[in-house]
């Protein structure tokens, strides 16, 4: 992952994926609807075995589309299931022991929380991205961290590392993310329970991230 221009979109998977074939289907028509730079398997539920299968279903759908498939919380299993990098949060192990296991070709993300101090460090380690939120209420994770936007501003202005922005982002908030700074968002909710969809909800977060800000 690099600094990109406008900000782009980071798409998260919902919580629960009960068929890994049906929703390589609609990831596949998702894609087709607009520009998503990366994809995270945020799994916390799932068994190895279910997770491993849904990363083999949607691996390919990534590929064809050009999009980043990252795997959340684990170096080794990104390592089994050949992902384009991890998203490590502060107690899924080290960013040297994933860049140890994965390479240098691999992307690694870490969850920064409010702290630009977490993500300084994150950097000095060798973070290829670093993830700042919960910025707005959010229906898919509870969080106590509440970063004022300013941190992205802050960070864009101090450093090239990519910031990613997460939590409770809508169409309707995103602007303000971007405005601040953030080279891309991460969206679980905003997207997957869109209401008229979450193809339309990519076309809707296009608009907003590539107007005139």
């Amino acid at each position: 992952m690099s600094e990109i221009d406008p900000c782009q979109l980071y798409l998260l998977s919902p919580p629960q994926i009960e068929s890994a074939e049906d929703f390589a289907v609609t990831l596949d028509s998702v894609f087709s609807s607009g520009d998503v730079a990366c994809f995270q398997l945020r799994l916390k539920e799932a068994s190895e075995d279910h997770l491993i299968q849904v990363a083999n279903a949607i691996r390919p759908v990534c590929i064809s589309h050009d999009v980043a498939f990252i795997l959340n919380d684990s170096a080794e299993l990104a390592k089994q299931v050949d992902a384009d990098g991890v998203h490590l949060g502060q107690s899924d192990g080290s960013v040297e022991e994933a860049r140890t296991l994965l390479g240098y070709d691999k992307s690694i993300g870490v969850t920064c929380h409010d702290s630009r101090h977490l993500a300084f460090e994150a950097g000095d380690k060798g973070a290829d991205y670093v993830a700042f939120g919960t910025f707005f209420d959010s229906p898919t994770k509870a969080s106590d961290y509440r970063p004022e936007l300013d941190i992205l501003t802050g960070w864009d202005e101090a450093t090239e590392i990519p910031s990613v922005a997460i939590g409770g982002i809508t169409v309707d908030n995103c602007q303000q993310l971007a405005k601040a700074g953030a080279h891309f968002v991460a969206v679980s909710s905003g997207v997957w329970s869109y209401p008229e969809g979450p193809e339309a909800a990519v076309k809707a977060f296009n608009a907003q991230l590539k107007a005139d800000l």
